[in-house]
């Protein structure tokens, strides 16, 4: 048997995966899972609780990468971490058909959590997700039974930074003191564009200060190729716990490319078969493409820890549905997605003395009445509005508003239409939790891209 394979040959091994795949496909973007290699490997092994064997696992931690053009990254990780995406999968990356799209798409892949192709909605989609995480465990949770307790982790690029979205989703995110939000920043100073100007020519933010505005932690100047500044960074993250976090790390996009590194011609196209072999002799790794060692393969093997995590949340949970039935029933029933037993009658109810009343009266206040028998009938809504409460009649008598700690149904997204669509989509992908809000049609059109995603993936969001 071969030595253990060692964290940098584990990192090497997505650099060859994400080279040979965008090389075969003659198309993608190489050089951000390059880059954010060994990023991922101090993320993936010592601090995502996940279960390859069970990718809806509640209470595992999400992952979004927000950056979804990089999508080779998840797609080598999701394959050398033992999920089911074999390695047929990724010599078919960007085929019609093939379990591999260019971008990642929500119930494709097994693991993917939400579908990143248009940039700033993954981090958006991550607020979401923390903010659902923090209302099921305000009202889940018990002493000494805290089922609900994950942290929300996202992977996101200059691109993420540049996009308004990510402006409306963090400022708010910030706000509520989304405490197990964590972002990583691959500050790799490179955008597609690069290959005809320099990114000071339109990119010159002050992302720590802008974040620290927001009320976020902000850990600055990590190496994002020190597996050990970057661990670091992360132990620091988790204990915050009133703050969300950004890691803000310096990378080399395409890092071991002997001529492509650092250049925009590694952004958004193969780096040829030169390169890609020469970049093999830099890397040391003489394997050919598509080809991984026994070793390095069970050096990224999660199944074991993945099941061990498991099994030791559903002793948690068992001993909670113990001591409570009632609501160990309740979060089953909605993290299955069901609906109450008795909703058929009450809306049934509802619609019958409508139909007796037959009033003529405004739209909004119509809904404002469904809601009125629909918030108190379904615990799982989670309504807002984009400031125009008192317009949209969105909040009701069983309303109740959602702070910086606690639970709540209700939360004011204040004037971020767009923001807080692709924020509702992250709540109703992680499970749970129904969301609703409320602007303006003409308001809308702001977000119309969420709109669209909720449309492709097929989730509960109104």
């Amino acid at each position: 048997m071969n030595p253990p394979a060692s964290e940098g040959e584990l990192a090497n091994s997505i650099r060859a995966l994400a080279m040979d795949a965008v090389e075969a496909a003659k198309s993608g973007h190489p050089g951000m899972p390059m880059g954010m290699a060994e990023i991922a490997v101090a993320l993936w092994k010592r601090h995502l609780r996940h279960n390859p064997a069970n990718p809806a696992w509640p209470d595992r931690d999400r992952f979004v990468l927000s950056n979804g053009h990089g999508s080779m990254l998840l797609y080598s990780l999701l394959h050398l971490t033992g999920y089911a995406l074999p390695m047929d999968e990724l010599r078919r990356f960007r085929q019609l058909h093939s379990r591999t799209p260019g971008h990642p798409e929500r119930g494709l892949t097994p693991g993917v959590e939400t579908t990143t192709g248009p940039l700033g909605q993954g981090i958006a989609n991550a607020v979401g997700m923390a903010l659902a995480e923090r209302l099921m465990a305000a009202e889940f949770n018990r002493p000494g039974h805290a089922i609900v307790d994950h942290h929300t982790y996202v992977f996101m690029g200059d691109g993420c930074m540049m996009e308004g979205l990510s402006h409306e989703a963090c400022s708010l995110a910030g706000t509520l003191g989304l405490g197990k939000l964590i972002a990583v920043y691959d500050d790799n100073g490179i955008s597609i564009d690069s290959d005809k100007g320099r990114i000071e020519q339109w990119f010159t933010d002050d992302v720590r200060r802008r974040f620290e505005a927001y009320g976020w932690q902000v850990i600055a100047n990590v190496d994002g190729h020190d597996l050990e500044a970057v661990d670091r960074a992360l132990r620091r993250a988790k204990r915050e716990k009133s703050r969300p976090t950004l890691i803000c790390a310096k990378t080399v996009i395409a890092k071991g490319a002997p001529t492509k590194a650092s250049t925009g011609a590694a952004h958004g196209a193969p780096l040829g078969d030169k390169e890609v072999a020469a970049t093999r002799q830099a890397l040391g790794w003489s394997h050919p493409p598509f080809e991984i060692p026994e070793n390095v393969y069970r050096g990224w093997d999660a199944r074991e820890a993945g099941k061990r995590a498991e099994r030791r949340w559903n002793r948690l949970f068992a001993a909670y549905e113990k001591q409570y039935p009632a609501e160990a029933a309740e979060f089953k029933r909605r993290m299955a997605g069901q609906l109450p037993g008795d909703f058929d009658e009450k809306v049934s109810f509802l619609l019958k003395e409508a139909s007796e009343k037959a009033e003529t009266i405004a739209t909004r206040k119509a809904s404002q009445r469904v809601l009125e028998v629909l918030v108190p009938a379904l615990p799982e809504l989670l309504g807002g509005s984009a400031d125009l409460t008192g317009s949209n009649l969105t909040m009701v008598k069983a309303s109740r508003v959602v702070g910086r700690e606690g639970g709540g149904n209700y939360v004011f997204y204040g004037v971020r239409e767009f923001g807080m669509c692709a924020t509702m989509n992250g709540v109703s992908l992680h499970g749970g939790l129904i969301p609703y809000g409320g602007t303006f049609l003409v308001f809308s059109d702001y977000a119309r891209n969420a709109l669209r995603l909720a449309a492709l993936m097929g989730i509960r969001v109104t």
